[in-house]
């Protein structure tokens, strides 16, 4: 669980006075020797990851830098980003899942490194969040770390990570908002519950992070950012604090609990078939295994979610799953918000396979991919745009306007044979005079999604306004894009005389796709992002084009599997649990 906030703590926030005052007081507090009890690992890591670090390959905020002969704290640091990784400890996450005797050593070096040049508040690394990042790593892994450590080195152990259970509990409320706040609070109560004579410590996290759960989770469950990643984030914190708690002999917090409750239905229903979250507003699907292990750890059994879950729709049939974003994006002034154009965007995935999806989060590939993953360009929706313009591949040009809306509806269907979705919104009315329905309809057997994308001028001045947009572009009509993503591991087939295109999952499941109203179709290069890897992967999508008249326009598109693909397919097919190299 890692998230950049900037080095602002680091060596500039350390020499700050009233820092380095905290810090002194907190290295002269008194140290616990040894757990009150031995803590249990809640985090999951990743031993594919485990691997590269100790072949000397580190990935961290999107960069990758090999230099396996260098010490890691003697890296020089790319990014801000790349230094709060190091500092933050989730890699420790890693080397555990790893859990050889060569990955321990690793561990047990780098940590000692870290207490020998930071431990007594020197350099980098001394803020709030990051601390309380590193905390909960330090606790969880603990008895792991100290196993073969000599009395010397478990007394400087314990002795570092007492004063930064100190100086947290004192500069906690120093950490931003939401995330980064839950970070450092989660890791106090950890080490203060988990270190005799250090409760009160703990006291103090546990009372604020209770303001914490009813300040920014909303009645429903969710966050204001509408971001699934973020939100199970703050699940996981929320759940190993819980745990915490349990595992001292106290019942957590009735706030804590409640938002515990309130959450765990709305990421159900924002998990995709593979167990992946949706990826919109800046996040990513999740860390392989989290979203399933916190929500077991957790212990809510929810009932199923049938309503908007922070703001998106959900089909579910067969072995297919759909997520639609059916509410307008954050304001840009939302804490934690990366807000997307996504508006009517979807996802579809089968099985294990993700199929049609967004381009994913950018941030952690830098500013100008940030900015590009919030166009509605890079989401599997409908673009409208001056005809005079040309279509992007996928950034939106500068200056082309996104969807200012107002208002989003949506109604729900359901027969024997089909589960149904209507939205609209009117986020083009202002420039444009059209309104963007989109109808969608999966089959009971997950077989077969059908959309309807339909513009339309509701009023005679709505017609009146398009004609006159016509008139200024010099009479070239405004043009329509819509777009379907496909995940980089989709093969796409040529086209046949019918005008099919086929795909081929890699479970092996053949999908395939036809329209009808478009002026032009085509298959274009895409990227897709994901938070972890080293860069975009290349991919296609599928992009459909046409001008739009007054009188407005309709298309009509189906994905949908091939008679010869069976209803239940084996599959068998293992990923690669080794880094990608695209």
């Amino acid at each position: 669980m890692e998230h950049s906030q900037g080095n602002s703590g680091g060596q500039g926030g350390a020499s700050r006075l009233g820092t380095r005052l905290q810090v002194w007081r907190a290295c002269r507090a008194a140290s616990a020797a040894e757990f009150a009890a031995e803590p249990e690992p809640r985090s999951i890591g990743s031993p594919a990851l485990g691997r590269q670090l100790l072949a000397g390959h580190f990935l961290f905020d999107g960069i990758p830098i090999e230099d396996p002969d260098r010490a890691i704290w003697d890296l020089a640091m790319p990014s801000p980003g790349f230094a709060d990784a190091l500092h933050g400890f989730a890699w420790m996450d890693d080397l555990a899942a790893l859990g050889t005797p060569a990955a321990l050593a690793l561990a047990r070096e780098w940590t000692a490194g870290w207490i020998a040049r930071h431990g007594r508040g020197r350099g980098a690394g001394w803020r709030a969040d990051l601390i309380g990042r590193r905390l909960i790593r330090w606790v969880n892994h603990g008895p792991w770390l100290l196993s073969g450590w000599d009395r010397v080195e478990r007394d400087e152990y314990f002795r570092t990570l007492s004063a930064q259970a100190h100086f947290l509990s004192r500069r906690w409320t120093e950490a931003a908002p939401l995330l980064p706040r839950l970070e450092a609070l989660t890791g106090l109560i950890a080490a203060g519950l988990a270190q005799k004579r250090h409760q009160p410590l703990a006291e103090v996290g546990i009372h604020a992070l209770s303001r914490e759960c009813t300040d920014h989770v909303d009645p429903e469950g969710g966050l204001a950012s509408r971001n699934p990643e973020a939100l199970l984030e703050v699940f996981t914190l929320l759940v190993w604090a819980g745990q915490a708690m349990i595992d001292a002999g106290r019942r957590p917090e009735p706030p804590l609990e409640a938002a515990v409750v309130r959450i765990a239905p709305i990421l159900r229903a924002l998990r995709h078939a593979d167990g992946g979250l949706a990826r919109f507003h800046g996040g990513g699907r999740g860390r392989e295994g989290r979203l399933d292990q916190v929500l077991g750890a957790a212990g809510v059994r929810p009932a199923p979610h049938d309503g908007l879950a922070m703001g998106f729709a959900r089909l579910a049939a067969g072995r297919t799953t759909v997520i639609v974003d059916a509410a307008p994006p954050p304001g840009a002034a939302v804490e934690g918000a990366d807000p997307h154009a996504s508006l009517l965007a979807f996802e579809l995935t089968s099985g294990r396979r993700p199929f049609v999806v967004n381009c994913g989060p950018g941030a952690g590939f830098g500013e100008t991919w940030r900015r590009a993953c919030q166009t509605t360009a890079s989401h599997s929706t409908l673009e409208l745009h001056p005809g005079t313009r040309a279509t992007p591949a996928v950034a939106r040009r500068p200056g082309a306007p996104e969807p200012a809306t107002r208002a989003v509806r949506l109604d729900r269907s359901e027969n024997t044979a089909a589960l149904g979705l209507r939205l609209a919104h009117d986020g083009y009315l202002p420039q444009y005079g059209l309104s963007h329905a989109r109808h969608l309809t999966l089959a009971r057997d997950g077989r077969r999604l059908s959309g309807e994308d339909h513009l339309l001028a509701p009023t005679e001045a709505d017609r009146r306004r398009i004609d006159a947009r016509t008139e200024a572009d010099g009479g070239v009509a405004p043009r329509f894009t819509i777009r379907f993503h496909l995940h980089p591991d989709v093969s796409v087939q040529p086209v046949t005389e019918e005008g099919v295109l086929p795909m081929i999952l890699k479970s092996g499941e053949v999908w395939e796709f036809w329209q009808d109203g478009a002026e032009d179709a085509r298959v274009e290069p895409g990227v897709y992002l994901e938070n972890g890897q080293p860069k975009p992967r290349p991919t296609r999508q599928i992009v459909l084009s046409g001008p739009v008249t007054s009188a407005g326009c309709r298309i009509n598109w189906t994905f949908a599997k091939s008679q010869g693909t069976p209803q239940a397919i084996r599959d068998l097919v293992r990923d690669d649990d080794a880094l990608p190299s695209d």
